[in-house]
């Protein structure tokens, strides 16, 4: 069922796309249902300009014939699409689940719309449920995660950090190169406050918390797909 509910926001989200558009391919399960349903579109001939949030949607994107391009070549993007790991009612996020959260958020920022696709079950009241993702340099871990752990604390929250491991027990790296703390903080009560603290550590690449980006999101639930916020809107 998660997988059909997935699959409808994206579906729902790909109405907003128009001819000539430049989109962010956002990365993930439900973003993958976007670039499949993408793809068929442009096989039928629509005409878009794309920029890839990770290696793995730049090569589904390139393996069904989706014009590519770099945010070096198409500098503002008219739309973003992507999931997220929590949305709240004020349409901010956490993000970075996949690994992804520094190309997803520099694509972001440089979208006039970034468009959420989740299933209802990520949307919460407060955010934090899920584990933070914080990008970090591997260089002087322990010192950024002392930094990170202290600037968690001057927020109000309060939480494990833990350094991601692959499957086989080696330490993740990101598409950049980096590391992932996943702070454990259960709830953020002030995100914008976390989200400072964290952009003044040395160390800190980038976190997940996705403040002030999103313009809309398509929830699907099992009675179809909730709106939140204005689809039309753009950020500036």
């Amino acid at each position: 069922m998660s997988e059909d509910l997935k699959k409808a926001a994206a579906l729902a989200a790909l109405e907003l796309v128009r001819p000539g558009m430049r989109l962010g391919l956002g990365t993930g399960s439900t973003a993958k249902h976007f670039v499949d349903g993408l793809g068929a579109k442009v096989a039928a001939g629509l005409k878009v300009i794309c920029v890839a949030t990770s290696e793995a949607t730049q090569a589904q994107a390139e393996g069904l014939s989706i014009p590519m391009s770099t945010l070096d070549e198409t500098l503002e993007l008219d739309l973003t699409i992507d999931g997220a790991d929590e949305i709240d009612s004020a349409l901010r996020l956490i993000k970075g689940g996949g690994a992804a959260l520094l190309r997803e958020k520099i694509v972001a920022a440089a979208s006039k719309r970034m468009i959420v696709i989740a299933d209802t079950g990520k949307q919460v009241e407060t955010l934090g449920r899920f584990p933070l993702p914080i990008e970090v340099v591997p260089f002087g871990l322990e010192a950024t995660r002392r930094a990170v752990a202290a600037a968690v604390a001057s927020s109000g929250a309060s939480g494990e950090l833990k350094l991601r491991k692959r499957p086989d027990g080696s330490t993740l790296l990101t598409d950049g190169g980096h590391y992932i703390l996943d702070a454990h903080l259960g709830r953020i009560e002030l995100p914008e406050v976390l989200a400072l603290a964290l952009n003044q550590v040395p160390g800190v690449v980038e976190h997940g918390l996705f403040l002030g980006l999103a313009t809309a999101a398509f929830l699907a639930g099992a009675d179809g797909v909730r709106v939140l916020g204005d689809p039309a809107v753009e950020r500036r």
